[in-house]
């Protein structure tokens, strides 16, 4: 028997029982399309993430006060003392190093602000000029936080535009006096960024000197210190400089956490990736559902079809023959059913970029070849049983319809 034949036959058998057929496509395709779809979210999702530790640039460096590996085996754990802060002398001392490009310290806090009867809060952000470019923020009009020392504690703020928008609505902000806790403070600038920085939605910041910052929060102490490297070849260098400089000002110790962007970056980068398995691993069980759905078909193919495959065994056809005739039956379902289910998969992608533009649910290329390579070897293995039982039949009993 040619494979032509062979082929051909499959395909009479499958359109011989049109209701049988559409199921099993239904199946396949439907795990198909789960597969490629939620591992097209799950790269996604990782992609944004990417993205969006990428556009800080890879070579910033944020020091964290307090050693994260240590700290809670330290005698100062124990007697009940915090880590000792990262202050503005700090900052000013790191400033020297000859591998330091940027740096800006910050603090967060969150205060009430209001104007003229109307009064919200708003997650605020002490920092100097240097923010602006590291985090790559853009401006809407004014200006930004003046490029001074940082110990100038001048009572200027720079808002979000959500902000703006509830306080001030249509009317002019710029050089208005709000009051921030229980400062008066000028408005210079109104921020024109979309996204998150720092964690914090952008349109809903307010942003002031970090000297000033410390005076309404109450506070010396620092939340980070961010400080971007003039390359990537210097990164070892500038983490040497800050660990040495940090050790003299606080009597000998090393007490702050060194985390460089490319390090977040390739921990993010590796959860979503074992995120993004596990989704498609959950998903792939579909198919092996849909697998046992041929294979009971199938069974029933065989036992519905007895005489077509008496007749064939009588006119001189092998076991591997009929075997090859059942097995290409099912893996025409899984190939169709496979493609289908792309198609699905695909369609489904795009529905979500329409919904959310920024998330780019592009399934990865392994994901498209795993769930066809399931599908068809579902298809395969769940085929040997009926095809086998098939292939054993005896011609005359089998023409019999026994």
């Amino acid at each position: 028997m040619r494979p032509l034949d062979t082929i051909g036959f499959a395909m009479h058998s499958l359109g011989s029982n049109r209701v049988r057929t559409l199921l099993m496509l239904l199946a396949m395709s439907i795990g198909v399309a789960s597969v490629v779809l939620l591992t097209g979210i799950g790269n996604g999702a990782r992609l944004y993430i990417v993205d969006q530790f990428a556009s800080l640039g890879t070579n910033l460096v944020i020091v964290i006060p307090g050693r994260t590996e240590t700290a809670s085996n330290t005698p100062a754990t124990l007697v009940g003392e915090t880590p000792r802060d990262l202050t503005l002398g700090d900052a000013r001392a790191l400033m020297r190093g000859d591998t330091v490009r940027r740096l800006t310290p910050v603090n967060i806090g969150e205060l009430s602000i209001a104007w003229r009867g109307k009064e919200r809060q708003v997650p605020l952000i002490g920092s100097t000029s240097q923010i602006l470019e590291i985090h790559h923020l853009t401006m809407e009009r004014g200006v930004f936080l003046p490029d001074e020392d940082m110990e100038i504690a001048r009572p200027v703020c720079v808002i979000g535009a959500k902000v703006y928008r509830e306080l001030f609505g249509t009317q002019n902000a710029l050089g208005e006096m709000v009051r921030l806790g229980g400062f008066r403070c000028r408005v210079i600038g109104i921020l024109g960024s979309e996204g998150r920085s720092l964690g914090l939605d952008t349109e809903e910041l307010v942003i002031v000197p970090v000297a000033f910052a410390q005076m309404l929060l109450n506070t010396e102490g620092l939340f980070r210190i961010l400080i971007e490297a003039k390359d990537l070849d210097v990164l070892d260098r500038l983490k040497k400089h800050i660990s040495s400089t940090i050790a003299k000002r606080h009597y000998g110790e090393e007490d702050v956490t060194i985390i460089t962007q490319d390090s977040v970056l390739a921990t993010f980068d590796k959860i979503f990736r074992v995120l993004t398995l596990t989704v498609a691993g959950i998903a792939g069980i579909s198919l092996v559902v849909a697998g046992i759905l041929i294979m009971n078909v199938m069974l029933m193919a065989v036992a519905q079809r007895t005489a077509e495959i008496g007749l064939c065994k009588a006119l001189g056809a092998s076991q591997l023959q009929i075997m090859l005739l059942v097995v290409t039956e099912a893996l025409l379902l899984s190939t169709i059913g496979g493609l289908i289910g792309m198609t699905l998969g695909f369609a489904g992608s795009w529905l979500v970029v329409q919904f959310y533009p920024t998330l780019q649910t592009t399934p990865p290329p392994w994901a498209i070849a795993a769930a066809l390579g399931t599908a068809l070897g579902t298809g395969f293995i769940f085929s040997l049983l009926p095809a086998r039982r098939a292939a054993r039949l005896d011609p005359i009993q089998a023409l019999a319809k026994h």
